[in-house]
């Protein structure tokens, strides 16, 4: 079980940055010096998609990459222990804006494994599992090896349906690791707060079906039962026709989604086809003419970022919500 223990260093060439990684090398991280003050609530362990991991204090400088980690973690008030960010899907939201403008932008994309090194990372926050591409050099085991110490979002590891435990785990620990438990716990509340009154005006509204559209143009690429995003839809006051595609995203076919009749399409938008790209090739599909959202033109639209497990869930749920229950919700 790796443990690290973070603290101030120089920044160094990455051919040095090996074996000065900035939490120390694994195994050493409990050897503090006569003396040295622990911070509180550390050391802290915690087991993250089958990696175990203890933190003697804090990570100082964390590399977050995919748009819902970077937003955990400016949810949190934790900017300034950012050193780094990557891929974004869309927009970051507007209360977090001033807080990323401060932060440096490391790629488009996946960063490289010597740029991501060369901001001296003692911790990187992968959001899908994509983030830790073993043929890239950025794999868990290999950051750990050279005493980096990783998180990925807990969506990724979930067995069965990633509900609003998941996105509880995901903020209490991302809080703890940084030492900030009270600052999840008033995050988790407020989100709470307003699923609830959500539902509550839900309480005696009928349940559309809904198809989500994602993506693909032969088959369709859509959000199954296990992904946050089948519950956002069943908070919101829908019925994920494909909820029983038990992955979190699934490609079905077209000849499904017309037998099911889905009542509203909704729209995951990101990356470079706009929404009414997509709303068009649905329309022209001669296939798709009969399905009910074709024929009553009932579409919603949610950014990717608000369907994954992260702080957008809750406005995620409201958003979907009005869209689908306009002049209720």
């Amino acid at each position: 079980m790796p443990t690290f223990r973070t603290a101030p260093r120089l920044l160094m060439s990455a051919a040095l940055l090996l074996p000065l990684a900035a939490c120390g090398s694994p195994g050493t991280g409990t050897e503090r010096p006569q003396g040295a003050r622990t911070a509180a609530g550390f050391p802290y362990t915690v087991s993250n998609c089958g990696t175990r991991t203890t933190f003697d204090a804090p990570p100082e400088r964390t590399v977050t990459m995919n748009q819902h980690a970077t937003e955990v973690m400016l949810a949190l008030g934790l900017g300034q222990r950012i050193a780094g960010t990557a891929y974004a899907d869309d927009a970051v939201l507007p209360r977090y804006r001033s807080a990323y403008a401060r932060t440096r932008v490391l790629a488009k994309e996946y960063p490289s494994k010597e740029t991501l090194l060369g901001v001296n990372p003692d911790f990187v926050y992968g959001g899908y599992a994509s983030a830790f591409d073993k043929g890239e050099g950025r794999d868990r085991a290999g950051l750990e090896e050279s005493g980096i110490a990783t998180r990925l979002n807990v969506e990724s590891c979930t067995r069965g349906p990633a509900g609003l435990d998941a996105v509880r785990t995901e903020i209490t620990e991302v809080a703890r690791t940084f030492g900030v438990p009270a600052r999840g716990r008033r995050l988790i509340a407020g989100q709470q707060r307003k699923i609830d009154t959500v539902e509550a005006g839900l309480r005696k509204s009928p349940r559309p079906s809904v198809f989500v559209y994602d993506s693909g143009d032969s088959s369709p690429f859509t959000a199954g039962g296990y992904g946050i995003g089948d519950r956002i839809i069943s908070l919101a006051g829908g019925r994920n026709i494909f909820s029983d595609v038990h992955h979190a995203f699934g490609t079905v076919s077209w000849e499904q989604v017309v037998k099911r009749e889905p009542d509203v399409i909704v729209i995951y938008d990101y990356g470079g086809t706009p929404v009414e790209a997509k709303k068009k090739r649905l329309r022209e599909d001669p296939a798709l003419a009969g399905v009910p959202a074709i024929k009553h033109n009932r579409f919603a639209v949610l950014p990717l970022s608000s369907a994954v497990v992260g702080v957008r869930v809750a406005d995620a749920v409201e958003d979907l919500a009005g869209q689908l229950h306009p002049g209720v919700a």
